[in-house]
């Protein structure tokens, strides 16, 4: 039975505040009386002068309080007072009240959880981590300082839901004289990031139940992104040639979506050749499937001229072309984008202002103006040199200790693949690398299909010092032998 006589804290802080109102205490000793059924349903509560005296409070306190629990439908008022509202008080004992109600992962998550490595940007041999400490902090705070001073008040409202005009433009310019991509500003939408260009794509371009392939090996966490939109995945095979598209699969299994990374496989490293880029091209519009080109790391090419996009190969082709800038610039910035083709931002922009919205807008004026300034091709231009650097430093140590192993990739992007000899558990190799500060990640969790597994582990460069690259290996080559 709940005890109305039992004193409030009036005591202070060390601060010297009060460590909460009386009217909070009462409040809340009240909520949990009911909840927990020391106060039933239908209960008459004390009048309010009478329970000030037994508590030593004014009667505004009790008062207020008593209003606080009408307003929130934990009791009503009546000619003979104020009662415990009915059909409210749970009548559970305390004790049980600390039953979590039991949780299943949905099974969806469940592989993606149970191998995904925690890794941190201070970790070596980090696959997709960018050399951070080579990033122009200072230059980027001067571009941001520019757009604040560029910002009044009637922009600090809701920006354009596609994103700001000053960086579509600028990215329009960009991607067409580094990543040959075709496209007017105003087919850009800038994104939150690769997670949210995928998400958007799903929404334009598929409905529940919907089949989309993906490569296998492939990115995982694409794979997770298109299931968590009720997509169905299916994989298909990649050599050395990228993605591998089998005899009599546009009959049997025609997609929605065809996700691919065509300019540097992620993450064999293998580069999607001329012909099955038409070949894919030419199905997708026989079929009306949608290709989303994530070129998420094409800046970086180390050998020979770069690779140009699927996208500017022909004209008004079924290609989404999406990117972001946390391997160019920085992961925390959290922009990215999405090139739609023409006919789909004129059949979809007046529907995209009403379920999209744009972030960020101090940072996408700030990135205006790092590209606009030619900042940002210089920066990329230091670290294709860079990176270039630690990817030969890191292929010899890995030749060195592996003569036997392959090597996959090396061409482009921030990482290398070794493949191990089948019978090595690369799952665990990585774990215990991880362990001991070294985020290298297991080849064989990139895949789908069980059967098409291998070992090996994908190694980055990206934010690895040169001269400690070949201590790294070393490491990891006592981890293997001891695991």
């Amino acid at each position: 039975m709940f005890d109305f006589s039992l004193p409030l804290d009036k005591s202070f802080s060390p601060s010297g505040e009060k460590t909460a109102s009386l009217q909070k205490q009462l409040v809340t000793r009240l909520q949990q009386a009911i909840l927990h059924g020391d106060l039933r349903a239908g209960t008459l509560l004390m009048p309010t002068r009478l329970l000030a005296k037994e508590l030593g409070v004014s009667r505004n306190t009790v008062v207020s309080a008593y209003e606080h629990l009408l307003a929130q439908g934990y009791v009503v008022t009546d000619p003979t007072g104020t009662r415990v509202a009915p059909r409210l008080a749970v009548n559970v004992p305390p004790a049980q009240q600390h039953h979590a109600t039991p949780y299943r992962l949905p099974a969806r998550l469940v592989q993606t959880s149970s191998t995904r490595q925690k890794l941190s940007a201070n970790m070596m041999l980090s696959p997709g981590m960018p050399a951070l400490n080579q990033f122009p902090l200072a230059t980027w705070r001067r571009s941001l300082e520019r757009a604040c001073q560029s910002l009044h008040t009637p922009q600090l409202g809701f920006n354009d839901p596609l994103g700001e005009k000053c960086l579509r433009q600028a990215l329009a310019q960009h991607l067409y004289l580094a990543r040959g991509v075709v496209c007017r500003p105003e087919q850009i939408i800038i994104t939150e990031g690769a997670k949210q260009a995928l998400e958007l794509c799903i929404t334009l371009f598929t409905q529940p139940g919907d089949r989309v392939w993906v490569e296998d090996p492939g990115y995982r966490a694409a794979a997770t992104i298109f299931e968590g939109g009720n997509l169905v995945t299916h994989p298909l095979p990649v050599d050395q040639e990228g993605v591998n598209i089998p005899e009599g699969i546009w009959q049997h299994l025609p997609p929605s979506l065809i996700y691919t990374t065509p300019a540097h496989q992620y993450p064999s490293g293998a580069v999607l050749s001329i012909s099955r880029r038409l070949s894919l091209i030419h199905h997708a519009r026989q079929h009306g499937s949608w290709i989303i080109e994530d070129d998420y790391d094409g800046e970086f090419r180390h050998q020979g001229e770069p690779i140009a996009s699927m996208q500017g190969i022909t004209k008004e082709g079924p290609i989404i072309y999406i990117g972001s800038f946390s391997k160019t610039l920085f992961p925390t910035l959290r922009l990215g984008f999405v090139v739609l083709p023409a006919t789909v931002i004129q059949e979809a922009e007046s529907a995209l202002h009403e379920i999209f919205r744009s972030s960020n807008r101090l940072q996408q004026i700030a990135l205006a103006d790092f590209i606009d300034s030619g900042e940002f091709a210089r920066h990329l231009a230091r670290m294709r040199r860079l990176y270039r650097q630690r990817q030969m430093a890191l292929r010899r140590a890995l030749s060195m200790h592996f003569p036997d192993c392959d090597i996959l990739g090396g061409k482009s992007g921030m990482h290398l693949t070794l493949r191990l000899p089948s019978e090595s558990d690369d799952i665990s190799i990585a774990a215990a690398a991880n362990n001991q500060r070294l985020g290298v990640r297991a080849y064989s969790q990139y895949f789908q299909d069980p059967q098409q597994k291998q070992s090996g582990l994908v190694i980055g460069y990206g934010n690895t010092e040169t001269s400690s690259i070949a201590d790294a290996v070393e490491r990891l080559v006592n981890i293997i032998q001891q695991t």
